[in-house]
């Protein structure tokens, strides 16, 4: 398998080399394929929870993924966005009530409690909470049990359980919504990168940066890189007809179909190293959830010399594909549907993907 990656560590000559893919980076960067811990084992704790990501580690994650937005006072933390109601116990605190109001993100209306409006130490007297209890029911035993961590506990939790476990653990952080901070007058750019270069173990670790927006790689292209020199950056994808976020009203807007076509690929490598799609852009699926005949987006991406992780593995049949769910109900997990899914991916050339379960990723690797 280690020859059907290629490691992209610079700029890449050419694509003849494919068949080496799978090759090992650096002695520090995880192998490919990679497994991404999706907001931690969300599957298993509540996401974005030192829990999460303690779980992920010790199910063999080789990255965890922590989501960033600033609180009121320019702290990151980990949240999915900064819109906390369904994921926190806010709406439980009668001293936030006023807080509660609508505000637009990314073209859309919005209505709860948002990070922006608290200091981190109000932050912190709220609880996290599952955000898929219907699905995850047994999720919902771990409510109140966690606070929101900051970025800064993030990378110490994960620097001391690489030093007790004997392995690197990678970050693979995602910069939130940056436009819409950006006009609040949050630089999270900044901070990440003062944050990064601030730890010794961000200095040196696996380190992936991820947007779902041009303007923030290009930002960060070089600087993040500056000060560790392995760090590599992503552009997720969203469905091809969506625009990508910064350039949606500018004179050259971008949906993110124009992105993944060559050519659009081609653009991406001036800024990334790789990109984020998600599975249904590898493999679209009908209404009825079937597989459709599968795009040629892993092919071109590679010969753009761009890397493919793709988003989300999770493993209840409610997500997979209609041919791999059981007949044990929507909600249940189904572990060998799941292994299943991701080994056809991989087949087809996938450098690493998003599990909310790393422990079934492993299992897929093993095959």
């Amino acid at each position: 398998m280690l020859t059907r990656r290629l490691i992209m560590t610079g700029a890449l000559s050419g694509i003849a080399t494919m068949t080496a893919r799978r090759a090992f980076a650096a002695p520090s960067l995880a192998p490919l394929p990679c497994v991404m811990a999706h907001r931690g084992a969300s599957a298993l704790r509540p996401e974005h929870t030192l829990a999460a990501y303690a779980r992920a580690i010790a199910d063999g994650a080789d990255y965890i993924e922590p989501d960033l937005v600033p609180t009121k006072d320019g702290v990151l933390v980990a949240r999915h966005e900064s819109h906390i109601t369904g994921t926190t116990d806010v709406a439980s605190h009668p001293e936030f009530a006023t807080r509660r109001r609508t505000q637009t993100i990314d073209g859309a209306s919005e209505t709860g409690w948002f990070t922006t409006d608290f200091t981190l130490a109000e932050l912190k007297t709220l609880r996290a909470r599952e955000r898929l209890p219907d699905i995850r029911a047994a999720n919902t035993r771990y409510d109140g049990h966690f606070d929101i961590p900051t970025f800064e506990e993030i990378i110490d939790f994960v620097a001391a359980e690489a030093a007790t476990r004997g392995r690197m653990i990678g970050l693979i952080p995602e910069i939130k919504n940056a436009t819409h901070f950006h006009q609040l007058g949050f630089a999270p750019e900044e901070t990440f990168v003062r944050t990064i270069a601030a730890h010794e173990y961000t200095r040196y670790c696996p380190l992936e940066v991820q947007s779902f927006e041009i303007s923030p790689l290009r930002l960060l292209h070089g600087r993040v890189q500056a000060i560790n020199t392995q760090a590599r950056l992503m552009l997720l994808m969203g469905e091809r007809t969506e625009h990508v976020p910064d350039t949606a009203g500018t004179a050259t807007p971008l949906t993110f179909g124009d992105l993944m076509t060559a050519e659009g690929l081609r653009h991406v490598r001036d800024y990334a190293d790789v990109i984020g799609p998600s599975n249904a852009d590898i493999i679209p699926r009908d209404a009825t959830g079937a597989w459709l005949a599968p795009t040629s987006l892993i092919d071109d991406a590679h010969r753009a010399g761009l890397l493919v992780h793709s988003y989300t593995f999770r493993p209840e049949n409610h997500f997979l594909p209609v041919h791999l769910r059981n007949g044990a109900g929507d909600n249940a997990r189904n572990p060998q549907g799941s292994i299943a899914e991701i080994r056809h991916y991989l087949d087809m050339g996938l450098d690493g993907f998003f599990t909310d379960d790393p422990a079934i990723g492993r299992l897929a690797l093993r095959g």
